[in-house]
């Protein structure tokens, strides 16, 4: 089942998952400024399947809100997390009741919480029930195509032993962060890796369309040209655009935004954080925003600091209001 991903471009733009930072609001805004040319596919931040099933009312009500979505983003693919496949089968389950284009798996994410569960980066340890995973997630949203993002490796690069694993499992798409979960982000992604993945795969699978699993590059991409670079260089199927989106709503689009513009959506960006998730989420998410929006421009380090002194979306608009009366 490859659903939108069989009607996508080669090569095409994703926006990367990225916790605590694509968030439904800078989502929405990213969708406004960066389409129609992209991103090609938005992912919403890992939610945990766990936590959806068992939870009681309250919490299970504020997980619920990591997935609310606007058209404008679509196609969307709900990210889950678990090692429980029951659990995975069910969150699926929801995702398609709620109308989104596709399921993801977490098996890259090395936040120690998380992979004390077994699920996250843990997984690449444990291959068989990676693959229990993505049969639960097929099962629980049949219409719905399920697609994994991962890493090289866990402790050291095992690429060639453990994607075809999850090849064998038959996702629409595996995205793949260059890196092992023992490197983070402390060195350069390997993109040759990703070219090696392409490789097994085509081997496995044979190339698409006609073929199999799409294979989606992750790691350092700085912007669309690099992207598209890294595309020619490996042969991967798509390229995902994480870190290098901070400050940057526009990117996806390639236009500049001048200071002015810039403030303007930055303060855009906070009021649809507070509409949408100010009930739910710490206005301090706001403020690793507020420092990759003032940056380039004379006088942008006061401005930031004079911002995270800010408690709510009011103040961030009188702040830059001052700013841009006073030139």
């Amino acid at each position: 089942m490859k659903g939108f991903w069989a009607t996508l471009p080669r090569p095409f733009f994703a926006l990367a998952p990225l916790a605590n930072v694509t968030d439904a609001a800078f989502r929405r805004i990213i969708a406004k400024y960066s389409k129609p040319a992209g991103p090609q596919v938005m992912y919403t931040e890992f939610v945990s399947a766990d936590g959806l099933m068992l939870a009681k009312e309250e919490g299970r009500a504020k997980l619920m809100r990591d997935l609310v979505f606007s058209e404008s983003e679509r196609p969307i693919v709900a990210q889950f997390f678990t090692a429980n496949p029951r659990h995975m089968e069910a969150a699926a389950a929801l995702a398609q009741e709620l109308g989104f284009d596709g399921v993801d798996i977490n098996m890259g994410c090395p936040d120690r919480s998380i992979e004390k569960q077994g699920a996250g980066a843990k997984l690449i340890l444990n291959p068989e029930l990676a693959q229990e995973l993505i049969a639960g997630a097929m099962r629980g949203a049949p219409k719905l195509p399920v697609s994994v993002k991962t890493r090289l490796g866990y402790h050291k690069d095992i690429l060639d032993e453990w994607l075809p694993k999850l090849l064998a499992a038959r996702p629409a798409a595996i995205g793949i962060h260059a890196r092992t979960r023992k490197e983070m982000s402390k060195v350069p992604a390997h993109w040759e890796r990703i070219r090696r993945a392409v490789v097994i795969r085509d081997e496995l699978q044979g190339a698409p369309p006609a073929g199999g699993t799409l294979i989606i590059g992750n790691g350092d991409v700085q912007d669309m040209d690099d992207a598209r670079a890294k595309a020619a260089e490996t042969g991967a199927d798509g390229i995902m655009l994480g870190r290098a989106i901070f400050g940057r709503p526009w990117l996806f689009a390639e236009t500049e935004k001048n200071m002015e513009e810039r403030l303007r959506i930055c303060v855009e960006h906070t009021k649809l954080f507070e509409e949408l998730l100010g009930d739910v989420k710490s206005f301090a998410i706001m403020k690793k925003h507020f420092k990759a929006y003032m940056e380039g421009f004379a006088g942008a380090k006061e401005l930031r600091m004079e911002l995270m002194e800010a408690e709510n979306a009011a103040q961030v608009e009188r702040v830059v209001s001052h700013w841009l009366q006073r030139g």
